[in-house]
């Protein structure tokens, strides 16, 4: 519901606030919004991977309507190097962390040590992966899907990797990829500025489960619990992405197309 109420919400304050959102002022106003958007999910669900994904959507759109890129390629770099900084810190002084998210990140720096906690997960997707080849064991003949935790859920590619291989992930990403160039399309093409920000803010939600997942399942970031949109488990996410691309398919039947 958060990630459908930010899609619509942010585009109406950008929309109202005009050239506004070129000034400091302006971008502190919305990212204000996002963030109370953010802790309010954080607060009532104590889910940290959908309160960054809420504020991700927010930061992709303030980035879209304004017209300089340089501010927030060097707010990047800058948060990088924090985070870089904050990792090495973790894993110097937190080695027996009872915070759970903590252990995670120790687990991703550490992943054989904390085998048997919190990196089991990781490494029984990762050998899945490993062990699927380039076309992988064929259909339904993955052996880890009986091994890994919730495997329906988040570490569903790694079952894919195992069943159909390096091929059958790199399908998989080429579908989506497709399924972003055509709401980019619209976005590019929608009648008003309010249904463009709109379609890119249902670009932004799915890219980013996207790249998080993948980033998750690979190890290349510690563990979120972050699902694969239209792929995973779970009744009320394909409801609500569902919703979003009947609300892009809404804003696309208003685009004239020239004969």
């Amino acid at each position: 519901v958060a990630k459908i109420a930010v899609i619509l919400f942010i585009p109406v304050l950008l929309c109202q606030m005009g050239k506004e959102i070129r000034t400091l002022q302006g971008i502190g106003r919305v990212l204000l919004w996002g963030g109370f958007s953010s802790a309010c999910v954080l607060f009532l669900t104590d889910n940290l991977s959908t309160a960054i994904i809420v504020f991700g959507i927010t930061c992709i759109l303030i980035f879209v309507v304004h017209p300089k890129t340089a501010p927030f390629a060097a707010l990047v770099s800058v948060g990088l190097v924090i985070l870089l900084v904050g990792v090495q810190i973790i894993s110097a002084t937190m080695s027996t962390s009872e915070n759970f998210r903590m252990r995670r990140i120790i687990a991703w720096l550490n992943p054989e040590e904390y085998a048997a906690e919190g990196a089991y997960q990781t490494l029984q997707g990762l050998y899945a992966i490993g062990s699927g080849g380039f076309f992988g064991k064929g259909l339904g003949n993955s052996a880890q899907k009986r091994i890994i935790p919730e495997v329906q859920n988040d570490m569903i590619l790694s079952v894919i990797c195992e069943e159909l291989g390096i091929f059958g992930a790199i399908v998989v990403l080429i579908l989506f990829a497709m399924l972003l160039y055509r709401l980019l399309f619209i976005a590019q093409n929608a009648p008003d500025l309010y249904g463009s920000l709109i379609v890119t803010g249902i670009f932004a939600h799915i890219a980013l489960q996207v790249v998080l997942n993948v980033a998750v399942v690979t190890n290349t970031i510690p563990n979120t619990g972050i699902t694969l949109p239209f792929i995973s488990y779970g009744g009320t996410s394909i409801l609500f992405l569902m919703a979003e691309i009947g609300i892009a398919l809404g804003v696309s039947g208003k685009i004239e197309l020239e004969e």
